[in-house]
């Protein structure tokens, strides 16, 4: 156990959302995070890649959810990252929520699809995968530091579908592009990776939450403008506070009627309901059905997913005149 200091504030709030189930939920946020990989099927087969990692010493055990997805259960000779199947872009080592988003989003190959805060590129790289390096992915980041980290994981995983792009992600539209699916993988005050770094309840504060939800809000309506009819937006953050998730999915409901809430399901996968209350303000009925992913439900990082679809016919009420 790291045995660490939450705020009291943050413990407050936990205690408000999860009741007695609370102290499981801080234990868990106290235990050392599992460490997963991801296998690349653009540069090498799932069953070659586990074979030579066992033959290492390493053990690795599938994660429900994702096909292509271990949890590193035994170390093997060497550093996983010094290893030569990291080295040539075998795997990435990526965190098993972290793959969630992509696996909602589902990019199909031949699409057009935005990843908006893309860097260092794990969610990027993982749809690429997926899209099988066809169709066009715009990825999308500000900062010219973290496109330095992203550039190199696209080339380290043989992506050649990509475009690096370097934008706010609250200007997107003026680009008068159009996407089958989006993934907005939002920045945001980080609550579910204390178990990776603990180092982010120095700066955790209910302030800097309200913070970045209104960077949150400003970026999404932009973002969302950018989807085709019948498209998908997955939005998503690493972090459980109401007011960077249910509270920015029931702005866009309000300020974008078109667009309606999907359920989350991923075979193997715990969620939970979200919240349509929080502090005083009443969210709308459809976040019910967005995911909570806590701790202690899949022993992973916290996070949350909501799965957006653009509807055609709210898009274009003349179409049901017709």
């Amino acid at each position: 156990m790291i045995n660490l200091f939450f705020p009291k504030p943050f413990k407050e709030r936990y205690k408000k959302i999860l009741g007695d189930e609370a102290e499981t939920f801080y234990e868990y946020c106290e235990k050392p995070l599992r460490k997963s990989i991801r296998i690349n099927t653009l540069k090498a087969d799932k069953k070659t890649v586990v074979d030579r990692l066992e033959k290492q010493g390493w053990k690795l055990k599938p994660i429900p959810w994702c096909n292509v997805g271990y949890w590193v259960e035994k170390k093997g000779e060497i550093a996983l990252g010094n290893t030569q199947e990291h080295f040539m872009g075998y795997f990435y080592v990526q965190e098993a929520s972290s793959m969630i988003p992509p696996l909602v989003l589902a990019p199909k190959a031949g699409e057009t699809v935005l990843d908006v805060s893309a860097a260092p590129g794990s969610k990027t790289t993982q749809m690429a995968e997926m899209m099988k390096n066809t169709g066009a992915l715009v990825a999308n980041d500000p900062n010219i530091g973290r496109i330095r980290a992203l550039r190199f994981n696209l080339d380290k995983g043989g992506v050649v579908n990509t475009v690096v792009n370097r934008q706010d992600g609250g200007s997107i539209s003026k680009s008068n592009l159009k996407f089958d699916k989006i993934l907005f993988d939002a920045p945001c005050s980080a609550e579910g990776t204390v178990r990776k770094d603990y180092k982010v309840l120095n700066h955790w504060g209910e302030k800097h939450i309200k913070s970045l939800s209104r960077i949150q809000k400003r970026i999404i309506l932009p973002v969302a403008d950018t989807l085709k009819n019948n498209g998908t937006l997955v939005y998503s953050t690493c972090t459980l506070a109401p007011e960077e998730n249910e509270e920015v999915i029931s702005f866009l409901l309000e300020k974008r009627p078109e667009f309606k809430v999907e359920k989350v399901i991923l075979k193997g996968l715990k969620t939970r309901c979200g919240i349509t209350s929080w502090d005083g303000k009443e969210y709308s009925k459809e976040v019910e059905k967005c995911a909570r992913i806590y701790p202690q439900d899949n022993d992973s990082e916290g996070f949350f997913v909501a799965k957006i679809v653009k509807d055609e016919k709210a898009s274009n009420p003349q179409t049901e005149q017709k």
